[in-house]
């Protein structure tokens, strides 16, 4: 199958540029709606997998047309690895969206610096619309919410906490997981922190008022489970 410039060859190549980025979107949001049946992740994190591929087309497609018949394959390929390394960036503890909107940004200078004001500008206005137009929806809206949930337990320092919650946990829960130790209270304290699964929905008091009894009526908390913010 030959490439959408030589298929389309009778319209204007910028005009195919925008085909592109619109096909792009089409098979994106397909994908992203497909992979999130089964994947757990944020909101922000599935706008980005539908976005972010648009960006990366319009850069590869903006490279070529600027190189169109002055350059060998080869060149184009190691221009084409070099304006991708432009837009390679590390963000510490960045969310998915804002990733999404700096690499976003980077994209379109690129795309301007290579001539093509008017499409970046195009592109950027497209993409920015979508993006707040997708953040309204309620698409993706509850794919974080699941059965996990977050338990938290505050025990005295002397207590045995490696057995101590096993058999009420396995009363209750159909899962659970030690995720972090830590202490509290100047050290004199211990926070347990458990990802865990009811096994009957309505069962958290009874599993509150269980675990109070041995933890000595300290705090207990239970919340919605997510990922770590370092996470997208």
């Amino acid at each position: 199958m030959g490439s959408l410039f030589d298929l389309l060859s009778s319209l204007d190549k910028y005009v195919v540029c925008l085909i592109l980025v619109g096909i792009t979107f089409v098979v994106s949001l397909i994908y992203t709606v497909i992979i999130s049946l089964k994947l757990r992740a944020t909101k922000s994190f599935f706008i980005t997998s539908i976005l972010m591929p648009m960006i990366v087309t319009s850069v590869i497609s903006m490279v070529a047309l600027f190189l169109d018949g002055t350059e060998s394959g080869a060149v184009r390929i190691a221009t084409v690895a070099v304006a991708l390394g432009l837009i390679r960036f590390r963000s510490a503890n960045g969310r998915a969206e804002e990733m999404l909107i700096l690499f976003g940004g980077v994209a379109f200078g690129l795309i301007a610096g290579l001539g093509y004001i008017v499409i970046a500008a195009i592109i950027a206005l497209v993409l920015a619309g979508l993006y707040v137009l997708l953040s309204m929806v309620k698409i993706f809206k509850f794919k974080t919410v699941g059965n996990e949930k977050l338990l938290k337990i505050t025990i005295p320092e002397d207590l045995n906490y490696n057995e101590a919650f096993d058999a009420i946990l396995k009363t209750y829960l159909k899962s659970y997981e030690l995720v972090e130790i830590k202490t509290t209270g100047m050290g004199s304290l211990f926070r347990l922190s458990y990802k865990v699964e009811l096994l009957v929905k309505d069962s958290e008091k009874q599993l509150i008022d269980e675990i109070r009894i041995k933890n000595s009526n300290l705090e207990i908390s239970l919340l919605p489970y997510v990922e770590s913010n370092k996470s997208l």
